[in-house]
């Protein structure tokens, strides 16, 4: 070799052309920690070429989520499968099947013994979840492996697809059986197609044109962290809002065509409503369709790790589920998020409110339809003003992430003012109205920022592992917020009572959030991989510790050492 090389990341090697152990590899960790490019690279070797992303590519991701909001499989599939339930159903007060669901109870012989429809949903549910837990820890385990992960989506995209389709012949109360499965099925292909499709824009980001620029200049020492950790973070965060603002936008689109449907398909026959609940998931369906393709055909195959020694596709999953959580404590910031992401999502997944704008408006469906547009309306205006605001003063995520949350806050506290007395505090029309706008555009943010800052306390190259476990949690907290709401108004009669639980959760929420510090999760991160690249890929530090431009930055310079050998 030539030793005027100005290389500083030259690899030392041994006579026989591998590669040289050199110093004591606990300070040869240490010290590479000072070496900024490697906090924003992966020493794990990958599989692929680098893609560059397209500005067609960014759009397509972003119109996919205008199909996928969950206008069928998660908003109206639950009031379809729920309808066919109390037509199937009688009125427990009466011998089985003699009177029809009324205002009273409604039991159906489900699971193998007579239950009530809320008893159903709620087994229903869980049973979702738990296939949901299982399918998403296993598919996210090996997603992260070679270069097939777009076809994960597709396939969750495709079941849902099927399954809003399939609601067409499902139309009959002797069908709830067959409803049932749909509803299972479809809440599994949405939550599955979402989680990972959000998964994907980490390296989208990565892989904007101006990013990649930034990655090559901190690698040759051009630019330093605090510059390029700005660049990274604003790239993340206005692929976030941007999609958000544009699924909101569509979603008005889509409703406002849906009202002049339902206008012609519902009428005096009582089984129009039915047919017409059917009818929406189709519809949702196709226009899911029509949103998805340009995604379909336009997202390119980005590189993935490569799999480790010995193993197979059949078992790395199990590899990388044990050793993500042998080495999880080491990955403090990015736990300390997942509890604040846990019980801040529990405050917003809690129906309390839902509950409450029911009795109010007495369930009139034009007057909650028309309260659901100005809420979607409210949301996009809050989204872009969030944006601007944060794009203006180049405001970090976790700030915006704490400005967020405590409007969550205050929305709690308004609940609590309601009860002691029924003037302010969820009690009157008015105030459902002011809520969707106040929810829709200081609260709704939410789902955005978190994800972005998802983004920013996971190791980099394991998104979709990880990405699949912070969808478990929040799975996880829409359960348990209901529970314990619905345990304190039976205990206290208050229906406004749980917003205390809600507020003091809240609080600590964001005591937990303020903790959260992403330089430091950052250097975790890199430690993560460096063990991982050590222990399962059997890698030496020199390997893991070389960063010597942007393409390096995705562990190719594993690629290039074995390339290099003599």
């Amino acid at each position: 070799m030539d030793d005027s090389s100005d290389d500083k990341n030259q690899i030392p090697r041994t006579a026989n052309g591998g590669l040289a152990e050199s110093g004591n590899a606990n300070e040869e960790a240490g010290t590479q920690l000072t070496d900024e490019a490697t906090l924003f690279a992966s020493p794990l070797p990958i599989v692929g070429e680098r893609k560059t992303t397209t500005r067609v590519e960014v759009w397509s991701w972003y119109v996919y989520y205008v199909g996928n909001s969950g206008l069928g499989p998660f908003n109206f599939a639950i009031s379809a499968w729920q309808n066919l339930l109390y037509l199937a159903g009688w009125d427990p007060a009466f011998p089985r099947g003699t009177v029809a669901c009324g205002d009273g109870g409604c039991n159906l012989v489900a699971y193998g013994h007579e239950r009530s429809v809320n008893s159903i949903v709620l087994i229903t549910n869980g049973l979702s979840f738990a296939f949901q837990a299982v399918i998403f820890l296993i598919v996210g385990s090996f997603a992260d492996y070679g270069v097939w992960r777009p076809h994960i989506t597709t396939g969750f995209t495709i079941l849902t697809w099927a399954v809003s389709f399939a609601w067409l012949g499902v139309e009959t109360p002797s069908k709830w059986q067959a409803g049932t499965a749909l509803y299972i099925l479809g809440l599994i292909g949405y939550q599955g197609a979402l989680t990972f499709w959000t998964a994907a824009f980490p390296g989208l980001a990565r892989d904007l044109p101006e990013i990649k620029e930034s990655e090559e200049n901190l690698a040759k020492g051009q630019t330093d962290q605090k510059t390029h950790d700005r660049k990274d973070m604003l790239a993340r965060n206005r692929l976030a809002n941007v999609s958000f603002l544009v699924c909101s936008v569509g979603e008005l689109v889509v409703l406002a065509i849906l009202a002049g449907i339902l206008q012609g398909v519902i009428n005096d026959d009582p089984d129009s409503n039915t047919k017409a609940l059917s009818i929406v998931c189709a519809y949702s369906a196709g226009v899911w369709i029509l949103c998805a393709i340009p995604w379909l055909f336009y997202e390119q195959y980005r590189p993935g790790n490569q799999l480790p020694p010995k193993t197979s596709y059949l078992t790395v999953g199990v590899k990388q589920i044990y050793h993500a959580f042998r080495l999880c404590l080491r990955l403090k910031q990015t736990f300390i998020y997942l509890a604040a992401y846990f019980f801040l999502g529990d405050c917003l997944n809690t129906v309390v409110i839902a509950t409450l704008q029911n009795e109010v408006v007495s369930y009139d469906t034009k007057m909650l339809n028309y309260l659901l547009i100005d809420g979607i309306a409210a949301q996009a205006l809050g989204i872009g003003i969030f944006w601007l605001v944060q794009k203006r003063y180049t405001i970090p995520t976790k700030t915006m992430l704490l400005f967020n949350a405590f409007w969550i806050l205050v929305l709690c506290a308004w609940g609590c003012i309601g009860i002691t007395q029924q003037k302010f505090g969820f009690h009157n029309a008015w105030e459902f109205w002011a809520y969707q706008a106040f929810y829709g555009i200081f609260v709704c943010p939410w789902y955005a920022i978190s994800q972005a800052m998802i983004s920013e306390v996971v190791p980099r190259g394991k998104e979709f592992l990880f990405f699949a476990l912070f969808s478990i949690i929040g799975k996880t907290s829409s359960f348990i917020g209901p529970f314990v709401s619905s345990a304190i108004i039976d205990r206290s009669g208050n229906t406004n009572m749980p917003f205390t639980f809600l507020l003091a959760l809240g609080v600590v929420s964001v005591g937990i959030l303020a903790c959260v510090n992403v330089e430091k999760s950052r250097k975790e991160c890199r430690k993560y991989l460096e063990d991982e690249a050590i222990r399962v890929y059997g890698m030496s530090f020199a390997e893991v510790l070389v960063v010597g431009s942007q393409y390096e930055m995705d562990g190719q310079r594993g690629v290039a050492v074995e390339k290099d050998k003599r």
